[in-house]
């Protein structure tokens, strides 16, 4: 069996930027394990722009971006397994893996991070009447076929859901000749950007129908039509609002699901309004020296949130790799959701292993106009923001520093919620 410092699980921009943490952080037995025949992840087939103006203070592609984190692996020349899939993770860090040169070989790892991105919700979750034809993709599947393989999935094209993927394909598809009819939502919101909402529809015509959805669809063999209805508070199909569109493509844009089998089988406990891990200030889960980031931990809306909290996760586990991470007191913090935001990343917070400050990640339920974003310390509101809008589709943070935290010795419970005034 072969003993290195850190396995990273994944080599897409999560991966990417904990390896490079890692290494820089003085952990230089690092290993990154890929199931795909390149490293990059999902960014190889986002063409599009838009990557990096917050990491590299430029408008990068997503190729671009991912190429950026692959050279910086290679010129720290650290090793990376493409084609190899991790088929298990023992609580004791031993991970299990396989490809074809090597066929089934054990690593007994210091530390792991879990970096495996997430997947699309399948149509199976949707629950849409009629028949399974072909010519229904997933916007990822659509989009991979566009941008890599150089296929265009049909001409005529409804999407179902605004979450990114959709929106950036419904330019993509108008830009390579196709004609999309709409954009159809079922929640009375966009689950995307608002920028990509201006970019992607606005600016090419597009119609997005809020509060809508698909209740049939036509066609044995191929698609050929499909019924979209507006839908009450209940979510559910109002009768005498059905409009039908003659198409031979659907996208399902319906939203992103974090890749967590692995994570599952290795005893990682995951919430149930994210299904990614459980973590804390350390980005660490419930069993020791396994830390996750990125998608897999819960969606983001840009990546480079995902590569800033990669790089936490690489800087922490390198440490303890090293041994130089004390013990976790007894002291800890336990951080609630309540009054709109349905999460936050981190759940539990040890102060005396914060370094300077913890970034708290969040998203709330609905959409928010001129509200306040505030944290209680217990009963002591300590932050109070006003947001002139709060969306579903776009992650807020509030950072917390050493200092606050040292000044309220006896803390118990952070508290992050949306208030009206």
């Amino acid at each position: 069996m072969k003993n290195v410092d850190i396995v990273i699980v994944g080599g897409g921009p999560a991966g990417l930027a904990a390896a490079v943490a890692a290494y820089d952080n003085g952990a230089k037995d690092v290993l990154i394990l890929e199931r795909d025949e390149q490293l990059g992840g999902i960014l190889n087939q986002c063409i599009h722009n838009g990557f990096g103006l917050h990491t590299f203070k430029e408008e990068l592609t997503g190729p671009e971006y991912a190429d950026r984190f692959i050279q910086q692996v290679k010129e720290r020349n650290i090793p990376y397994l493409l084609n190899t899939m991790v088929m298990d993770i023992s609580p004791e860090r031993v991970v299990t893996a396989m490809n074809r040169e090597d066929g089934m070989f054990e690593i007994q790892a210091k530390a792991v991070i879990l970096a495996m991105g997430c997947r699309e919700r399948p149509r199976g979750a949707l629950n849409i009447p009629g028949y399974r034809p072909a010519g229904i993709f997933s916007a990822g599947t659509a989009q991979r076929l566009v941008n890599i393989e150089g296929y265009m999935p049909g001409k005529e094209v409804v999407i179902l859901g605004s979450g990114d993927i959709g929106l950036i394909m419904a330019r993509r598809m108008t830009l390579e000749g196709a004609k999309v009819k709409l954009v159809a939502e079922l929640m009375p919101y966009s689950g995307g950007l608002k920028r990509n909402i201006v970019q992607c529809l606005d600016d090419f015509g597009i119609p997005l129908r809020l509060s809508h959805t698909v209740v049939d669809i036509e066609g044995k063999e191929h698609i050929s039509a499909v019924t979209i209805a507006q839908v009450g508070p209940d979510r559910k199909p109002i009768k005498g609002t059905e409009e039908r569109y003659t198409c031979d493509t659907l996208l399902l844009s319906c939203g992103l699901i974090p890749e967590n089998e692995l994570s599952t089988a290795a005893g990682v406990e995951l919430s149930p309004i994210t299904n990614g891990p459980v973590v804390n200030e350390s980005l660490e889960t419930n069993i020791k020296g396994v830390f996750a980031c990125g998608n897999v931990l819960h969606v983001h809306d840009l990546v480079d949130y995902v590569s800033e909290e990669a790089a936490k996760a690489g800087q922490i586990a390198a440490k303890f790799a090293q041994g130089a991470i004390a013990d976790e007191t007894d002291k800890e913090i336990v951080l609630k959701a309540e009054s709109g935001v349905r999460y936050t990343v981190p759940v539990t917070i040890h102060p005396d292993r914060v370094d300077d400050q913890v970034t708290v990640r969040f998203r709330v339920g609905d959409v928010y106009k001129d509200s306040y974003v505030s944290v209680y310390f217990d009963d002591n509101r300590i932050r109070h923001q006003k947001k002139r809008i709060l969306a579903p589709g776009e992650m807020e943070q509030v950072v917390l520093t050493k200092k606050q935290l040292a000044e309220y010795p006896d803390l118990k419970t952070i508290t992050v919620k949306i208030e009206g005034e």
